[in-house]
C-alpha cells in the first residue's frame, strides 16, 4: 500500500503553538503493558499573522518493528535505539482464501546475530486484522520492544510497543486513529497516552478517509474535518 493519510493543522490561537501528534494503540494478544510514542513535533505561529499550516504523513502500509533498549519503557523517555522493520500484511478474516504475508521473526543481539525480522511470511493462527512478531529465546538485559511502526514523514517510528517477552508470539492489530496535542513531546520518546489524549483531536481514518483537517480555534476548542 503506498496512501498517505494527511493531517493539515491550522492554529488561530493568537500565540504560537507547538503540536505533537501520536497513533491510538494497537490491539496486542501477547506482551504486556501496551506503549506509545510520540511521531512528531513541531510549533506553528498564528494563521492569520503567517498563514502558515502544519502537515503531518504517515503511510497506509503497515510496519513490524522491534527496538533494543538498555531499560523498560519510561515516560519521558526515549523508547530504545537500535531498531529494525519489515512492511508488513495483515491477517485476513476468517474463512478468507487469501494468504498475505503476515508473520516475521525477530533476531535479537547476540555473539553471531545483530537486531532484525525477517521477510514476512503467511501463517495460520496469527489472529485477524493483525501481524506476528515472533521472538527467539533471550535474557534481559538488554529489553526489547515489538509492535507497530509507521512510515512518518520519511523515516520509521515504532508507535505503539509491548516489551517482548523470551520465546514468544505477539499479535499486533493497528487501529488507524492519530491524535493531534498542544505541547512538546520529543519523536521517538514514551508518552503517557490516556494522559496526552484528553482533549486531543481525533483524526479517525478508519472509515477510509486520506486527509484530516485540523483546526486549533482561538477559544482552544478543536475543529476536526475529514476527508
Amino acid at each position: 500500500m503506498s496512501t498517505m493519510l494527511t493531517i493539515n493543522v491550522k492554529n488561530l490561537e493568537p500565540q504560537t503553538q507547538n503540536f505533537y501528534f501520536f497513533q491510538q494503540p494497537a490491539i496486542y494478544t501477547g506482551g504486556g503493558k501496551v506503549y506509545s510514542n510520540s511521531l512528531f513535533s513541531q510549533s506553528l505561529a498564528n494563521f492569520g499573522d503567517s498563514g502558515a499550516i502544519l502537515t503531518f504523513q504517515v503511510n497506509l502500509q503497515f510496519y513490524a518493528g522491534i527496538q533494543q533498549s538498555n531499560q523498560p519503557p519510561q515516560v519521558g523517555s526515549s523508547s530504545g535505539f537500535s531498531s529494525a522493520s519489515r512492511a508488513i500484511d495483515l491477517a485476513p478474516v476468517a474463512g478468507s482464501s487469501a494468504k498475505p504475508n503476515d508473520a516475521t521473526t525477530a533476531t535479537v543481539v547476540g555473539p553471531n546475530t545483530t537486531l532484525g525480522l525477517s521477510p514476512p511470511v503467511n501463517l495460520s493462527g496469527v489472529q485477524e486484522g493483525a501481524f506476528r512478531i515472533t521472538t527467539p529465546s533471550f535474557t534481559s538485559p538488554p529489553y526489547y520492544n515489538v509492535g507497530s511502526a509507521v512510515s512518518v514523514n520519511g523515516g520509521i517510528v515504532l508507535s505503539n510497543f509491548v516489551q517482548a517477552n523470551p520465546a514468544d508470539n505477539t499479535d499486533c492489530q493497528p487501529i488507524l486513529q492519530y491524535y493531534v496535542q498542544t505541547g512538546t513531546y520529543t519523536p521517538g520518546n514514551v508518552m503517557n497516552f490516556t494522559q496526552s489524549s484528553v482533549n486531543a483531536a481525533l483524526c479517525d481514518f478508519t472509515g477510509g478517509y486520506a486527509t484530516a483537517n485540523v483546526t486549533l480555534k482561538a477559544d482552544g476548542k478543536w475543529d476536526v474535518k475529514l476527508q
